[in-house]
């Protein structure tokens, strides 16, 4: 059965590029073959290529959102929308100092949808980052970058707002699982890093050595937990592409590592990694509130998979 999903993203990518004005769509649209501006990752308050959100009408900004959503499950949609409300919640708690917005997400076109066999595009601002590639009509997802700050709102010891708890809760539980030579293998420093070690490179070119415990030295348990770490990354994307991606790493081996104390509430962070896929967790300021996320694919991130397939086929 043919993928409804590139023609979904072709027609929102084609809706939003004809609901802004000129300017903004000078400002939205760029060549595919703009390297600097397609393989861009930012999840800190910088500026970023695109339009800014806040800068566009009601109907601008639906069109993003639609397309947005196109990219991800509904359950990671909702994660993105709360994800992007923080930042009015981060600027109440920081006295107004910076003036943080939730309008303040950039969206960037790389190519035309309409009419071109190679386009792109991303949606992106303070902790957030999804980028999509659609070549010759199938779609590479990566890099995801979800980050949360404040991680937790709690009333009454009761979370309020928690958009990245499960992403937290399971890693716990996955170590918890594990007997000990196994976490002793997992825990690979006690101190975790300042933040997720591929930061904002566009490529991950030297492969991060896949430290800790591989899954064939966990117990049943533990390789469900690590399963369902990884399906539950993976499920940030639409069901379609997550089954397919669920295909491409099925038989690889997996590597789970903790780095940093194990009680809540510290500086921690873990990774998980397979061939071609990286998953980061970190939560590293000093009271352990503040989180952040990567789903990646280091050989195929910005759409090198399809890319080298589109290269290696005939075109007229």
């Amino acid at each position: 059965m043919e993928d409804p999903l590139p023609e979904q993203m072709r027609a929102a990518g084609t809706a939003l590029l004809a609901a802004l004005n000129e300017p903004a769509r000078a400002a939205a649209a760029y060549r595919f073959d703009d390297e600097s501006a397609r393989r861009w990752l930012e999840y800190r308050p910088r500026a970023r290529p695109g339009v800014c959100l806040a800068d566009l009408d009601v109907a601008g900004r639906k069109a993003a959102h639609r397309l947005l959503a196109t990219a991800l499950s509904p359950a990671a949609y909702a994660q993105a929308m709360a994800i992007i409300a923080l930042e009015e919640v981060l600027d109440r708690a920081e006295g107004w100092r910076r003036g943080r917005h939730s309008g303040d997400y950039w969206v960037a076109v790389f190519g035309d949808p309409r009419r071109d066999d190679r386009w792109a595009w991303r949606l992106e601002g303070h902790h957030l980052s999804v980028s999509m590639t659609v070549v010759d009509d199938r779609v590479s997802p990566a890099p995801i970058f979800f980050g949360a700050n404040p991680a937790a709102v709690r009333h009454a010891g009761r979370p309020v707002s928690r958009p990245l708890g499960i992403e937290e809760d399971l890693g716990r539980e996955l170590l918890a699982a594990m007997g000990p030579a196994a976490r002793a293998a997992a825990i690979i420093a006690d101190e975790a890093p300042d933040d997720i070690v591929s930061a904002t490179r566009p490529r991950v070119d030297a492969p991060l050595e896949p430290l800790g415990v591989p899954a064939e030295r966990l117990g049943p348990t533990g390789r469900a937990l690590l399963d369902q770490l990884v399906a539950l990354y993976l499920d940030r994307l639409p069901p379609e592409l997550a089954v397919r991606e669920a295909r491409r790493l099925d038989g690889r081996e997996r590597h789970f590592a903790w780095a940093g104390p194990t009680r809540p509430g510290q500086r921690h962070y873990y990774r998980v990694q397979s061939d071609d896929l990286l998953i980061e967790y970190d939560n590293t300021t000093e009271d352990g509130n503040h989180a952040h996320t990567v789903l990646r694919r280091p050989s195929s991130d910005f759409g090198e998979d399809v890319l080298a397939t589109h290269h290696q086929s005939p075109h007229p």
